[in-house]
């Protein structure tokens, strides 16, 4: 995929990953939109991306099918099509099961498992006619369960199984499907403040480069499920 000119949606693309995604896109010649909960935090990213024409900032909260198609609309009437979907946003709460809320397992449920499915539906029109590319972010906890991450696991676990599936439905339309699964992230996530003590990790950008290579890829092959993670863990 020659991506100058080609339009990519991100959901949760005002930072941590989604930002670092769309920094790399842009600089590739992509049309990037990005989307948030919050119009005046995605306005503040996009100006800083400064990119001026090449980035659209969306307000659109991915629990809500509606928001999505919403965000969804506004892009083609922008750009008039959508090459690439990256379903990015997700949030985690971290506790034993005896002591995790129903809020935070509900907000778990409703952003990162039907975000992705509400993100895909109100898109996957406009991917079929582009014969595009819809990418997840699930995580390494898709498919590693820990301790007081039972919300989140299953959330993850959930999206690799969601992805894959819908990977075997589409590709009938020439959409490619894959799903991304990092290990540590330097990022937002949970409350973290990224810094010089995650300078071990994973970087945003190098995710952005990661889905460059998988639009680059040639079109008779298609990585699927790919699981990414730091080199090396931190040294205490």
């Amino acid at each position: 995929m020659n991506l100058n000119d080609k339009v990519v949606y991100i959901t949760g693309g005002s930072k941590g990953i989604g930002y670092g995604v769309a920094v790399k896109l842009l600089a590739a010649g992509a049309k990037v939109a990005i989307s948030g909960r919050t119009l005046k935090t995605v306005e503040e990213a996009a100006k800083q991306l400064n990119a001026q024409d090449q980035v659209l900032a969306l307000a659109s909260d991915v629990s809500k099918h509606g928001d999505e198609k919403a965000a969804v609309q506004k892009i083609l009437d922008k750009w008039g099509q959508l090459d690439v979907v990256v379903a990015n946003a997700g949030v985690g709460h971290f506790a034993p099961v005896d002591e995790l809320t129903e809020d935070a397992w509900h907000q778990m449920i409703d952003t990162n498992l039907s975000g992705v499915f509400h993100t895909l539906k109100a898109s996957v029109e406009a991917l079929k006619k582009s014969k595009g590319y819809y990418i997840t972010l699930a995580s390494l906890a898709g498919t590693n369960f820990f301790a007081s991450g039972a919300g989140y696991n299953a959330t993850k676990f959930g999206v690799v199984g969601f992805t894959q599936a819908v990977m075997l439905d589409l590709r009938k339309y020439d959409i490619k499907v894959s799903t991304i699964m990092p290990g540590s992230v330097s990022s937002h996530f949970a409350g973290n403040e990224p810094d010089e003590k995650d300078a071990w990790k994973i970087q945003p950008e190098d995710i952005g480069e990661l889905v460059i290579d998988l639009l680059k890829m040639n079109p008779r092959t298609l990585p699927s499920k790919i699981e990414v993670r730091p080199t090396r863990p931190d040294k205490k």
